[in-house]
């Protein structure tokens, strides 16, 4: 039987490959996308999630607009990452079907109370606001979930939108708060780990070398996106972050780490959004998060190249 799953996410390039390695995959039933506003606004985040399950041949998939900003503060965006459209790099068409009416955080809610507990697996890719809210409106969601698998945080990597916080839970750390104390079981894909998963130059050749539509569309979504990154980072490859996620679900044999607490700044205003791991059990606060922390990469790019390839 495939898994259920849930994305929530704010797409992004990287967002993108995660999804449509999602959509490619039969061993995942995928029952809604929930955009939220985070790399770009929510209009284009729920415009690129439209574009990517018609690139992907899967308009089954409904589409779900979540929030428009944090539960406080004003957006953070990072255009200067992914483009003005948050999926510069390929010329994809505008999507010829709209969003549901439905809010994403109500989709969230119904969708989890209407499936047997334990069965829908949340994948957040993005801040985590949706999930905040579909968790404060309906405490027992977060209960019924078989897990969420979310990107974000950091901890031996620190920052990287602050040099403390990463980008995804310094956008709405509030709302990172609420999950991680929400008693959910949750498995974190960290900088930690999606900093060793590098985009150098033959992985990406291999996504245009499948000859397919997705494939050249991913390449040059990579091709675009890592730019910010080989300048900032002086790699062989830019990192490739939300892919872990799908990654993780399809394979954990793939991915190394361990049971830790990890608490969510929201105050410091050196720290704010930093995710504070105790990696080292060095406190006696309740282990809350499965953190992962390597990976084998020559395996990840392989499933990614290999599910990719069999898309449109």
């Amino acid at each position: 039987m495939p898994q259920s799953v849930i994305f929530d996410t704010d797409p992004g390039q990287d967002d993108a490959v995660a999804i449509l390695t999602a959509l490619a995959s039969p061993e995942l039933d995928v029952l809604g996308i929930v955009t939220v506003a985070g790399n770009i606004p929510l209009s284009l985040t729920t415009r690129n999630a439209l574009r990517l399950v018609e690139l992907a041949g899967r308009l089954d998939v409904p589409v779900h607009p979540g929030c428009d900003r944090p539960l406080r503060g004003p957006l953070v965006t990072a255009e200067h990452v992914h483009g003005a459209t948050g999926l510069d790099g390929p010329d994809l068409p505008e999507p010829n079907a709209g969003p549901q009416a439905l809010h994403g955080v109500d989709f969230l809610i119904e969708t989890v109370r209407a499936n047997p507990p334990g069965t829908i697996r949340l994948l957040a890719l993005g801040p985590l606001t949706n999930v905040a809210l579909a968790f404060s409106k309906a405490p027992d969601v977060a209960a019924r979930l078989q897990d969420i698998v979310l990107m974000g945080g950091a901890y031996f990597e620190v920052g990287n939108i602050t040099p403390t916080a990463e980008f995804n839970l310094y956008v709405d750390p509030e709302a990172a708060a609420i999950v991680f104390a929400s008693g959910a079981r949750i498995t974190v894909l960290p900088l930690d780990v999606t900093h060793q998963m590098r985009s150098t130059k033959a992985r990406i050749a291999a996504f245009s070398a499948l000859g397919n539509r997705s494939g050249t569309a991913v390449a040059a979504m990579l091709s675009f996106s890592e730019g910010f990154d080989l300048t900032k980072y002086g790699w062989d490859g830019a990192p490739l972050h939300d892919p872990c996620v799908t990654a993780f679900v399809l394979k954990p044999e793939l991915f190394d780490g361990r049971s830790v607490n990890v608490e969510i700044e929201t105050g410091s205003r050196l720290t704010r959004g930093m995710s504070v791991a105790d990696f080292w059990g060095v406190t006696d606060r309740p282990k809350n998060a499965f953190w992962v922390r390597s990976g084998d990469a020559d395996g990840f790019y392989e499933l990614l190249v290999d599910r990719i390839g069999r898309l449109p």
